[in-house]
């Protein structure tokens, strides 16, 4: 293969050079075609442009392979735990039993939050969304810990790492605590971290709370699954903000807010709101599989295939399996859960969605398992933040380490030319 690629601009030929990751990925570098020819490229929503280069993650959608760090998804989330996950996206490998020990320890440490960030929480409102007060929160860690900001030792980058993996997990549970209007728990720290998580969650002072085991090997999948997906739209966002050189708790809540749009981490959510219409209708699933293979119809099931995986998620068939003891574990009988597992028989065996490759994804096995655990549909998205922390977390470190430059997107400027102020009087 070329080691350059040439472009012809004006009667000039530009040489530029051609990259090859290690899966055999290909790009054009045209970091310097602006500076040589004054021209620069525009690919709206960055859908053909590669930002950076990454060791962390790697994606196949047409063969439906994920892998973290090279480690295959399907072994990881078969074999190990959400922050040993965690310690080989931030630091490059899986921790030996004593790095994984100490590690665990730091973040025992950390899971309480300040005190003063309490007045903070109480000044929502009942009907604050959760997605608000989590990006809140966490960016206000930047505040409590103003060294987070700006160049950083070694030693203070860990600890702001340790410090938002911790209490992420405490400020998420509070978010839900007060859409309920349930006083806060405080962390238990002989739990580990899923259950430590249900725990602040689901418990309440008038009665012993007792984490089942499925339900937390469950959200422990979960977890791991959403760790990470190559640079998508709110990981862009974490690194464009960490480029500035802002703290990590800020640049954390950017993450947040950009997941919070209904195009980005919505998916789950949108599931259940499908499910309960289609039960508010009657519930005849046929009826909605029909429509759904009539584009005139209007009807798209949610759910059902994925925007990079031209083939199927691997991430779905990891999390059916769970989806499936939780459900049979927890004896619910739950009419809108049952048009939902009628709608994958249906999509699993009807040559309409075969032939289309519209299988499930996670986000439709997700949104059932939090159905099942009591989780309101306004919390999925801070469940969804909660498990791609670690990704976020790096994303931005790996940035800070290749001392990439601030991020700065060019444009192609479309408005008026050059005109002469016109006085209130002029004006028509």
């Amino acid at each position: 293969m070329a080691d350059f690629a040439e472009i012809h601009l004006n009667g000039n030929a530009y040489k530029l050079p051609v990259l090859e990751g290690s899966e055999h990925e290909k790009a054009i570098d045209i970091g310097d075609l602006r500076d040589q020819s004054g021209f620069i490229t525009l690919d709206r929503g960055f859908k053909n442009t590669g930002s950076t280069k990454s060791a962390i993650t790697f994606l196949d959608g047409e063969n439906g392979i994920l892998r973290y760090r090279g480690y295959p998804i399907e072994q990881l989330a078969e074999k190990s735990t959400f922050l040993e996950v965690a310690y080989l996206l931030i630091y490059g490998e899986l921790p030996s039993q004593p790095e994984l020990d100490k590690f665990l320890q730091e973040i025992r440490i950390h899971t309480l939050v300040n005190e003063d960030m309490k007045k903070i929480f109480d000044g929502f409102p009942i009907n604050a969304h959760p997605m608000g007060i989590l990006s809140a929160l966490v960016c206000s860690l930047t505040a409590f810990y103003p060294e987070s900001v700006g160049d950083m030792n070694p030693e203070q980058e860990h600890l702001s790492i340790i410090r938002i993996l911790a209490k992420m997990p405490t400020i998420a549970a509070w978010s839900y605590k007060n859409h309920m209007g349930h006083p806060v728990n405080y962390p238990k720290n002989r739990l580990d971290y899923c259950s430590n998580f249900l725990y602040m969650m689901f418990a309440l002072p008038v009665e012993e709370y007792e984490v089942n085991p499925v339900i937390a090997d469950a959200m422990n999948k979960l977890l791991i699954l959403h760790a990470d997906h190559e640079q998508n739209c709110s990981t862009s966002t974490v690194r464009l903000v960490g480029s500035s050189r802002a703290s990590l708790y800020s640049s954390v809540s950017a993450g947040i807010n950009a997941l919070w749009g209904p195009l980005h981490g919505g998916a789950n959510q949108e599931v259940i709101e499908m499910l309960e219409s289609i039960k508010a209708d009657g519930g005849n699933t046929n009826k909605y599989i029909e429509m759904a293979k009539n584009k005139a119809s209007g009807f798209r099931l949610m759910g059902f295939g994925h925007r990079v995986y031209k083939n199927f998620d691997p991430r779905a068939k990891i999390i059916k399996k769970a989806a499936d003891q939780v459900l049979t574990q927890l004896g619910i009988k739950d009419p809108v859960l049952d048009i939902a597992q009628q709608l994958e028989e249906a999509a699993l065996h009807d040559e309409y969605f075969i032939e289309r490759k519209l299988y499930p994804n996670v986000d439709f096995y997700s949104g059932i398992i939090y159905r099942a655990l009591g989780i309101p549909t306004n919390m999925f998205t801070v469940m969804f933040a909660l498990g791609r922390l670690p990704g976020w977390i790096a994303q931005w470190k790996e940035m800070r380490e290749s001392k990439e430059p601030i991020g700065r997107p060019r444009q192609i400027y479309t408005g008026y030319t050059e005109r002469n102020y016109l006085g209130i009087k002029e004006r028509k």
